[in-house]
């Protein structure tokens, strides 16, 4: 998904693991070094917990339960205006 006005020169990737030398099957991944926080109403019995990392224009958000299947991105003014109303 791209993002109008977002800068992705300031999000780093890295090459996937599994790719080889001649290019194949590669996947870069520009989350793999963002510090995730594990939301406060967290418990310890691994109930419906999210996790959050910021970075410059985008907010990730992903299943603390399951870190490894999928991210969320948003705008941080998306991201923003959402826990905005929730405090409202």
């Amino acid at each position: 998904m791209i993002e109008p006005g977002i800068d992705w020169t300031t999000v780093p990737f890295r090459k996937s693991s599994f790719s080889d030398t001649n290019g194949g099957q590669c996947v870069e991944i520009g989350w793999a070094d963002a510090t995730f926080r594990k939301s406060s109403f967290s418990q310890t019995n691994g109930g419906e917990c999210v996790e959050v990392a910021h970075r410059t224009d985008l907010v990730g958000v992903r299943d603390s339960k399951s870190p490894t299947s999928g991210l969320l991105e948003l705008p941080t003014t998306s991201w923003t205006a959402f826990t905005t109303a929730l405090q409202a």
